[in-house]
């Protein structure tokens, strides 16, 4: 089991190792920690850690094929501003999956990594004016 000063791992399996990593670390903040391109690199911001796995690397060798698809699962990143986030990812082409959808706790927009592994943009009802 983790400990609360370790990361918290989510691994994304990519496409392309290069691209994921460049994605991640350019629109996001996310810095590079480790890459073993073409097959793995590995990503951080504060405590969570994404480790992005190519086709040769041993973490998407072991997923069974019925299993292999797109889920519901997404790395949730929250957000002071998420209009300004919007306009900032949409001048730089990155691709969006949802419109945004208003809640109870706040505001959500999905966006999607060259891969289409999901990351939810999250701005809590709080910080909203």
């Amino acid at each position: 089991m983790t400990t609360p000063d370790q990361y918290a791992s989510v691994r994304y399996v990519v496409d392309d190792v290069q691209a994921a990593v460049d994605f991640y670390t350019g629109h996001f903040g996310f810095e590079l920690r480790m890459s073993a391109a073409p097959a793995f690199a590995d990503v951080v911001r504060g405590p969570l850690r994404l480790l992005l796995s190519g086709p040769a690397s041993s973490g998407a060798r072991a997923t069974p094929e019925d299993a292999a698809t797109a889920g519901r699962n997404r790395v949730h990143l929250g957000v002071a501003d998420l209009d300004t986030e919007i306009e900032r990812l949409r001048a730089a082409g990155v691709p969006f999956r949802s419109d945004v959808v208003q809640g109870p706790g706040g505001r959500q927009i999905l966006v999607a990594d060259p891969a289409g592994n999901l990351i939810e943009l999250f701005q809590p009802a709080e910080s909203q004016h």
